[in-house]
């Protein structure tokens, strides 16, 4: 169970810098006036991936009896598979140069959430 702990955290950490570097990049992009490319896709559906398997294990850590101390970090782990899907439901999948900034929001809202997801992350052990 020691190695899922650690996937959990390095997955966290990962998350959080991929996270950042799409938003900046979305923020980039919509300052020089571009819409969404295939690529700003592709990373969208990448990041998506990082916090479902997050999301996967920290299921499998909770169901084995690993506890966060406080119990907002779960809150977090509902919350943060949603940002890019709601994301995309409020643009109806558009690309243009204003959905960017939509997404470049939400990725960097979803930044602060993992932030605030590792420091609440605290683990209570079982017994």
């Amino acid at each position: 169970m020691d190695f899922v702990v650690r996937l959990h955290e390095g997955l966290g950490s990962t998350s959080l810098y991929y996270f950042l570097i799409l938003s900046v990049w979305g923020y980039v992009r919509f300052f020089r006036k571009q819409g969404i490319d295939s690529s700003f896709w592709g990373m969208l559906v990448i990041a998506e991936i990082l916090v479902i398997l997050q999301c996967i294990l920290g299921a499998y850590l909770w169901l084995e009896g690993s506890r966060p101390m406080r119990s907002i970090h779960v809150l977090y782990g509902i919350i943060l598979p949603l940002m890019i899907p709601a994301a995309y439901l409020y643009t109806k999948g558009r690309s243009s140069r204003a959905e960017i900034l939509i997404y470049a929001t939400a990725t960097i809202i979803t930044v602060g959430l993992i932030v605030r997801a590792i420091y609440t992350a605290q683990v209570a052990l079982p017994g």
